[in-house]
């Protein structure tokens, strides 16, 4: 990757100049917080693709759910998480992405999980360079919660 591992000036800066926003903070769907801090972590809940307060889309993977909508759907997700790792420690603080675990619901057969998680790791990578470079799971389900088609979730570390 091209992009140096650490921002000349912050990392908001570099979503600035990729023209990315970050969106608000999805609100919980259950019992349980967007994100916390363990020492030098930040372990994100699993973030579904909420645009504005709702799903992009509902449905299976290798369905109802193309591939590309799906692998779009899972950059909203990892964009969700960056939120919520922002609200909770300021994204500045990250020095690196240390793990992408990625959720597909998927029609039976379907078997590019990892097609679709690369949109989620694709963006990471954009944004954060060889910071981050990360180890990942892409793992096929039945369901997801709200019939989303795609779940992510990251784990940080601090400077």
């Amino acid at each position: 990757m091209t992009t140096p591992s650490a921002p000349a000036t912050s990392w908001h800066a570099r979503l600035a100049d990729l023209g990315i926003r970050l969106p608000a903070v999805a609100a919980p769907v259950a019992a349980y917080v967007p994100a916390v801090r363990a020492g030098s972590l930040v372990f994100t809940s699993g973030q579904l693709p909420f645009v504005d307060g709702g799903l992009r889309r509902t449905g299976k993977v290798g369905g109802s759910v193309d591939i590309e909508d799906a692998a779009a759907d899972a950059k909203v997700c990892a964009l969700n998480a960056l939120a919520a790792i922002d609200e909770l420690v300021g994204l500045d603080s990250v020095a690196r992405v240390v793990r992408v675990v990625g959720y597909v619901a998927s029609a039976e057969g379907f078997s590019g999980q990892p097609r679709v998680v690369n949109g989620a790791s694709e963006l990471l990578g954009k944004i954060f360079g060889e910071s981050g470079q990360h180890a990942r799971s892409a793992v096929g389900v039945a369901e997801l919660p709200l019939g989303a088609p795609v779940e992510v979730e990251l784990t940080v570390e601090l400077r």
